[in-house]
């Protein structure tokens, strides 16, 4: 009988062990995607201190410089702590969670999430020539039209532009933010 508790004892203590394991490995796994969004929230305030908006957009008579998410928001906090108290071009930096690209008036910039992915070419051609920079984390976004485009090279974030896109709407993107880019392409725009 003594043997036979100590055999439980082990089992439940190698059970415990695998359960804290893979405890761990669940919160660091979170902890990484955590911290990829913080980045990425640093990115999207750094992004509109960098681009030059043109005088006669809708966005640059609004008193707030609006960083917009449209679709399922993966930033949580993040994006809210990175731009407390920010200001870009005298105006106080905000974020706005949108649901439909109908909503994304008075945006500067715009992240269209991975939720949004079957609605691009519509996402897109509903803003047109609206003066936003459109920006987003999936993969061939500056192919298919959008302007920035977050990648991960290295376990790095980092991010490619599309200058076609971004000069057609009037954008204009700074040397200093082309030079940090890890690919500036020229890519023509679709239906063009």
């Amino acid at each position: 009988m003594i043997r036979r508790v100590g055999k439980l004892s082990r089992i439940s203590l190698a059970i415990a062990a695998v359960a804290a394991c893979l405890l761990a490995s669940r919160t660091l796994a979170i902890a990484t995607a955590h911290t990829e969004y913080e980045v990425k929230a640093a990115y999207l305030y750094n992004f509109g201190r960098f681009v030059e908006w043109p005088q006669n957009s809708a966005a640059s008579h609004e008193n707030e410089f609006t960083i917009c998410v449209l679709g399922h928001d993966p930033f949580g906090p993040a994006l809210d702590a990175t731009i407390s108290g920010e200001k870009i071009d005298g105006k106080n930096v905000v974020a706005r969670r949108i649901s439909k690209v109908e909503e994304a008036a008075g945006c500067r910039v715009i992240f269209i999430t991975p939720t949004k992915g079957g609605q691009m070419k519509g996402i897109l051609a509903a803003l047109g020539n609206s003066s936003m920079l459109t920006v987003s984390d999936m993969p061939k976004f500056v192919e298919d039209g959008g302007m920035v485009e977050f990648v991960m090279t290295e376990e790095r974030v980092r991010f490619e532009i599309n200058l076609t896109a971004a000069r057609q709407v009037g954008l204009n993107l700074s040397s200093e933010l082309l030079k940090v880019a890890a690919r500036v392409t020229q890519a023509p725009i679709q239906g063009e």
